[in-house]
């Protein structure tokens, strides 16, 4: 099966690492794969438009099917593969509605990463403005402070939404990101418990972003968050 399947991704992209997950996750090992350079601009490239008019990664072929969305792609992965790997959906309604809700909300916390650490990148240089950027900052507190406050209520040992699941491959490279770029472990105490109960995973460990291998953290975009 995994033969067949083939991924164009991105380096600490949290997208391409949701979906590495997944993989990993469902036992989908062996799959081709290639490493796109942001540096290079190779998300903008040929190879990568004929796939993704987007320009973007991951993109993601199993066979002749394309999906180029990350979450969209890694709940196909469950839905056909659901009696393979680990069960990242859980039956239960109400365990399932908590991991449906946690998972999307982990979209939002993305794009509000985003906005502060790559201010920069995202926005022309004429186009920056301080207030904006604290507005991007004073954003991103009350969100992370949100999910301060669902980890208060997590049972101990437990994840986003019980049993680690699809909740976890979206939210966990969230959080990863975050203390990669300098949030404050003694000021996100939940996040940072939440962090060390995780990483070491092994479907996490083999889907770690390859250079940061070579240091624990990263720039601070985020040490005063």
């Amino acid at each position: 099966m995994a033969e067949s399947m083939s991924l164009l991704w991105g380096a600490g992209s949290c997208p391409s690492w949701r979906l590495m997950l997944t993989l990993e996750e469902k036992n989908l090992q062996g799959y081709r794969q290639k490493l796109i350079s942001f540096e290079k601009n190779e998300h903008k490239s040929q190879e990568v438009l004929e796939i993704n008019p987007r320009g973007q990664v991951p993109t993601f072929k199993y066979g002749d099917i394309i999906l180029n969305q990350s979450t969209g792609a890694c709940l196909y992965l469950e839905n056909q593969f659901k009696a393979q790997g680990t069960k990242l959906i859980p039956d239960d309604p109400a365990k399932q509605a908590m991991m449906y809700q946690r998972m999307i909300e982990g979209l939002e916390l993305t794009e509000k990463l985003n906005w502060v650490v790559y201010y920069e990148f995202l926005v022309p240089e004429g186009e920056r403005h301080d207030a904006a950027l604290q507005r991007h900052r004073d954003t991103l507190t009350t969100e992370l402070k949100l999910w301060e406050g669902y980890l208060e209520n997590v049972a101990e040992g437990s994840y986003l939404a019980g049993p680690f699941s699809l909740a976890d491959v979206v939210g966990f490279p969230n959080v990863a990101y975050a203390f990669r770029f300098g949030l404050s472990p003694e000021r996100y105490p939940k996040l940072a418990k939440y962090y060390n109960l995780l990483k070491d995973r092994p479907t996490i460990k083999a889907t770690w972003p390859p250079h940061w291998f070579e240091s624990e953290q990263g720039f601070e975009a985020l040490k005063d968050v």
